[in-house]
């Protein structure tokens, strides 16, 4: 039998039981017990009733939060001439064409978002099964094919989050760390699933959103009543 720290074994009892929780009150528990030695990112789950297999159900956005990520976002862009500049001036840490493309299919991503403009989109179709995968392919959709490098950079950095719903109808997304207070991050989850409720795909049928769940990073998930997200 594997081993079961005492810290495991503390977080599992304070959440054990409890269940549909307001979110004021879920993100207390949870912040209260995210005990790792570094600040762990609070991450939701959306069960949602989509199958994903169908073009007309799949579920994919981005939003801004309204308080950051707390997290440091590695850029990439493929860009060439003035907008290479631009984008290196709003403070992407990757910027290329080619040669970057060369890189990413040697095996080396330094990167958590990606960006394109829309002339460089035919070097950066070679890359849909490297970057795919990942969820780090451009896609105007979501804004990061754009001429406007210099602002899909700046929302980047400051706190856009990507989501895309996997083959089980689920959305994972991080929307802050735990040292946030408690406030700050129930207003990034409930833009977080406003921004999920507003990209109803035109496909889904019976119930959208069937379950929400929190949790840190090394911590049990707790579900919340997602009437309290629009209770005022």
């Amino acid at each position: 039998m594997a081993h079961v720290s005492k810290r495991t074994r503390a977080v599992q009892s304070a959440v054990e039981g409890k269940a549909n929780l307001a979110i004021d009150a879920a993100v207390a528990l949870i912040k209260a017990n995210s005990s790792a030695k570094f600040d762990e990112t609070i991450e939701v789950a959306l069960n949602l009733g989509v199958d994903p297999r169908h073009a007309d159900q799949m579920v994919r956005g981005v939003v801004g939060l309204p308080n950051g990520t707390g997290k440091t976002v590695r850029v990439a862009v493929f860009a060439r001439g003035a907008k290479a500049d631009e984008a290196t001036a709003a403070g992407a840490d990757i910027v290329g064409a080619e040669e970057l493309m060369q890189t990413i299919l040697a095996g080396t991503i330094e990167f958590d978002r990606c960006i394109a403009t829309p002339d460089m989109m035919p070097i950066v179709g070679r890359l849909g099964k490297v970057l795919g995968p990942r969820n780090l392919m451009p896609n105007p959709k979501v804004g990061t094919v754009t001429m406007d490098v210099a602002t899909a950079v700046k929302n980047a950095k400051g706190g856009e989050v990507q989501f895309r719903v996997e083959k089980a109808g689920i959305i994972h997304g991080g929307v802050g760390k735990a040292s946030f207070p408690t406030e700050k991050l129930v207003e990034n989850i409930k833009a977080f699933v406003d921004a999920v409720a507003k990209s109803r795909p035109t496909g889904a049928k019976g119930t959208y959103m069937k379950k929400l769940s929190i949790s840190s990073t090394m911590g049990p998930g707790v579900s919340v009543d997602l009437a309290s997200l629009t209770a005022q």
